[in-house]
């Protein structure tokens, strides 16, 4: 999201993602020297070909075609990268704006929708929960581990001293409440629409 009247045609890549919101104040985009620790320690770059590092390059030479690239889908925001960065840059943040502008420009709407359950998971329970949709690749890469894991939660939760992470009665309501008067719910509603089409 821009900053108030500002003019997305007469701007790069790199001012938009500065100037969104979202962006933090100190944020070393500029200062990116193609180091490569972003992508060194990306656990998404591990198991993908998601590239921070090329990500990050493409938005400083303001190539659009990096909004067309489906890697960039794969970044799950752990914030390693920004951990990791000598000049205070966050591939993440600029992961997250790049994806929010791709979104609301209309493209790859059908990427949203792999995450709408986990967006409906904050209705439901108050907290995010993994998609239901990646369970059985989940279940491919920790075996059955997972699935015990899955089935003990509450038991070893319990065992820890830990309470419910699911939030109930009145939390849930003020949560549900601020989600469907922020437009969360509608976001949702309408990206759901927009992958059904």
């Amino acid at each position: 999201m821009l900053k108030k009247g500002m003019d997305r045609r007469s701007q790069n890549m790199v001012e938009e993602i500065k100037s969104d919101y979202k962006a933090s104040a100190d944020l070393g985009l500029k200062r990116c020297m193609q180091c490569g620790l972003c992508t060194s320690n990306c656990p998404a770059a591990k198991h993908s070909n998601y590239d921070p590092r090329e990500m990050v390059k493409m938005v400083l030479d303001d190539d659009q075609e990096i909004k067309e690239n489906p890697d960039i889908w794969n970044c799950f925001y752990c914030y390693t990268c920004q951990s990791n960065c000598p000049v205070n840059n966050s591939a993440c943040q600029v992961n997250q704006i790049l994806r929010e502008t791709i979104l609301l420009e209309g493209g790859n709407n059908e990427r949203i929708v792999e995450f709408l359950s986990y967006g409906y998971s904050y209705m439901d329970f108050g907290v995010g929960a993994i998609p239901s949709d990646f369970f059985d690749a989940l279940v491919k890469d920790f075996g059955d581990h997972y699935i015990q894991l899955k089935i003990n939660l509450e038991d070893i939760r319990e065992e820890l001293g830990l309470v419910d992470y699911n939030l109930k009665g009145e939390s849930l309501d003020e949560i549900r409440n601020i989600l469907i008067e922020s437009g969360f719910k509608k976001r949702l509603e309408t990206f759901q629409k927009q992958g059904e089409s």
